[in-house]
Parts: C-alpha cells; sequence; structure tokens
C-alpha cells in the first residue's frame, strides 16, 4: 500500500514536466499550450529508504523491494473548468480516487511560457483551482441530496447519515470554505470519506520555481507558505526543469549535480515526504533472506491491520506480531543480535505500530 496523489494546476505550471522528471518517463506531453495532456496519465514510483537497503543488507537479502507512490497527470483545470470550460469537469472525477491532491503552482517568470490568466500570481492560480473544485463538490452535493429525498421519507438511517454530512459540507462550501476544513467525529469519518468530496482531499501546495530559487524558493514561494500556513496545507519547492534532468543522470551523477545545486535530496524525496507527512502515513519492513520489503500504513494502525496490508487473512487469522525497531535491528546487526540485547518483543492485537519497525507476523491460515 502506497498512496495516490493528483497532480493538478493550470495549464503551462509545469505540471506535466513534473510527471515526466518524476516518473522518469515521457509518457505526459508537455508543451507550451493548455490541455496538452488530454488523458490522466498514471506513473508509480519507488519511495525512496535508506532504511530498506540497510535492513537487507544486514540480512543479506537478495532483492528489496520497496513501496509504492502513484502519481495521476490530471489535464489542466481553467477557470470555468466546473461548468464545462476547458476539457470541462470529465477529470474532476480522476480527483475524487486520490488520496491527496498536488497544487502545482507557477513561481517563476518565463516570457517564452505564456501563463492561462496573463500574471504569475501562485496564490491566485490556487484560488482559481480551489473555487472550481467547490463549485463542482456544491453540484455533485446538490444533486446526491435531491436523490436521497426519496429515501430520507422512509426514514432510511444510512440515507440520513449521509444526507447529515452532505449538508455539512454544502453548508461550508457555501460559506467559502473547503469540505476539508469541516471537523467530522470518529464515528462519521468512514462514511465521510465515501462521500469522495474533491475539496475533502488533504492539500500540498507543489511550488515550481526556476533553478537558481529551488534551494531557498523566492518571494512567490514565501507568499504561499504563508497561505499553506493558514490552509494547514502542506508545501514543498521543487523546480521541473531540475527534475527533469535529474530523472536522466544516474545514482552517482544526480548526487552530483545536486550537489552543484545546493541540493541535499532530490524534489521527488521532498514531495514523498511531505505527502506521508500530510496524510499521516509510515513505514514498517518485513525482511527475510529472500527479500526486505517497505509497507505504507497510516499512523496508529493496529498489528492486524497492518498485517492485513500483506494479506487479508494476515489481518483474520492474526495471533501475534514478533515486533524490533529499525535502530535496535541495526545495532544488534540482525535479528540474532536484538533477542540478545532484550530488543525482541512479541506484541498482540492492540499494538499500534510504529514507523520504522521490522515486524513478522504470526496467523492462523
Amino acid at each position: 500500500m502506497g498512496f495516490k496523489m493528483g497532480i493538478v494546476g493550470l495549464p503551462n505550471v509545469g505540471k506535466s514536466t513534473l510527471f515526466n522528471a518524476l516518473t522518469k518517463t515521457a509518457a505526459a506531453q508537455a508543451a507550451n499550450f493548455p490541455f496538452c495532456t488530454i488523458e490522466p496519465n498514471v506513473g508509480d514510483v519507488a519511495v525512496p529508504d535508506a532504511r530498506l537497503d540497510t535492513l537487507a543488507s544486514i540480512a543479506g537479502s537478495k532483492q528489496t523491494i520497496p513501496t509504492r507512490l502513484t502519481f495521476v497527470d490530471i489535464a489542466g483545470l481553467v477557470r470555468g473548468a466546473s461548468r464545462g470550460e476547458g476539457l470541462g469537469n470529465q477529470f474532476l472525477a480522476n480527483i475524487r480516487e486520490c488520496d491527496a491532491v498536488a497544487h502545482v503552482l507557477r513561481c517563476f517568470e518565463d516570457d517564452d511560457i505564456t501563463h492561462v490568466e496573463g500574471k504569475i500570481d501562485p496564490v491566485a492560480d490556487a484560488e482559481t483551482i480551489e473555487t472550481e473544485l467547490m463549485l463542482a463538490d456544491l453540484e455533485s452535493i446538490e444533486r446526491r441530496r435531491a436523490n436521497l429525498a426519496r429515501k430520507l421519507k422512509g426514514s432510511d438511517k444510512e440515507a440520513a447519515d449521509q444526507d447529515r454530512l452532505l449538508a455539512m459540507a454544502q453548508k461550508a462550501l457555501e460559506e467559502g470554505r473547503p469540505a476539508r476544513s469541516i471537523t467530522v467525529s470518529a464515528e462519521d469519518a468512514k462514511e465521510w470519506r465515501m462521500l469522495q468530496l474533491l475539496t475533502a482531499k488533504p492539500v500540498l501546495f507543489v511550488c515550481n520555481v526556476e533553478e537558481a530559487s529551488a534551494a531557498d524558493g523566492n518571494s512567490q514561494t514565501a507568499r504561499v507558505a504563508e497561505m499553506a500556513a493558514e490552509q494547514g496545507a502542506g508545501m514543498v519547492v521543487i523546480s521541473a526543469r531540475i527534475e527533469e534532468e535529474i530523472s536522466q543522470l544516474d545514482a552517482e551523477e544526480s548526487e552530483m549535480f545536486l550537489a552543484e545545486m545546493g541540493l541535499e535530496e532530490a524534489g521527488l524525496d521532498r514531495l514523498i515526504r511531505a505527502g506521508y507527512d500530510l496524510l499521516g502515513l509510515q513505514t514498517y519492513f518485513t525482511v527475510g533472506p529472500k527479500e526486505a520489503r517497505a509497507w505504507t500504513i497510516t499512523q496508529g494502525t493496529l498489528a492486524p491491520g497492518a498485517a492485513g496490508v500483506i494479506h487479508g487473512d494476515f489481518e483474520k487469522g492474526f495471533i501475534r506480531a514478533e515486533t524490533i525497531a529499525f535502530d535496535d535491528y541495526v545495532a544488534g546487526n540482525g535479528e540474532a543480535g536484538a533477542k540478545e540485547a532484550g530488543k525482541f518483543r512479541v506484541e498482540g492485537k492492540t499494538y499500534e505500530v510504529k514507523d520504522g519497525d521490522v515486524l513478522h507476523f504470526l496467523f492462523n491460515a
């Protein structure tokens, strides 16, 4: 289990260039005109995690299998998209299937690349996108509540709960607030997610800057950072041009290139980490002679749920989890050393898995 992030933005902000670089493919046609992305492009990338290589080296694993992150490059939105302008709202449906939304914002000047709004203003661009998503949500809510009317007359509890949540979202949207601004109870959380409202998705603002600003950002990214802080959203600064160049280099060359640019890591690493933080995700590992593997779970997941990520039968027949923290595994130079140091633990169904745990599950088939 990784997570799926939809990449949205106005035309010509560098969205498809970034997608191409991050997925190291040329699947999305990057061109200097609107709507060059006709169908949503999907790309999987391995989530980089140095801990996985460390564990594999200690255990002598024949292969490493990282967890995956899926990027969905969605066609450039324009003002009026919710009413069918540009390529219309057919692409909004692709956003509903994503766990989070990355708003790519143009934070660079370049007279050779036109801007659909005629000016460089990332905050205004973000507001344009948000408005279109809010309008699309409102239209969807009104339609769905109308369809629920008949069930409500029949005292259908499930319909009543759904209508109550939709009414909460509608009120917020009509007040100019996205659905993610609403705090729902733990009892309503699952039903709320099933509504798949566009503006309920966590947002990560991706500031696409010129190469010289990749390390420290610029005046435009400072404005975006302020907006993100106000909204409780994530924010990361990336140069799509730099990422494009890195994607063509091998590991040693990319490391040297990053050092020359004054960057400690590639934008992909920062983007993934920001996405993990935004969604409250973490990683645990399974390690053996055949493979060392990373698995993604949400923070707070109990041991049976973590086992279920591997296979549903693991969760259903869960007995216990044999657990070693990553640092303890490394300090003991493997499972045997960790056991000798008293760092090997047996945990039950109520154990909350921690980031970096090395786990082995026992279950009834």
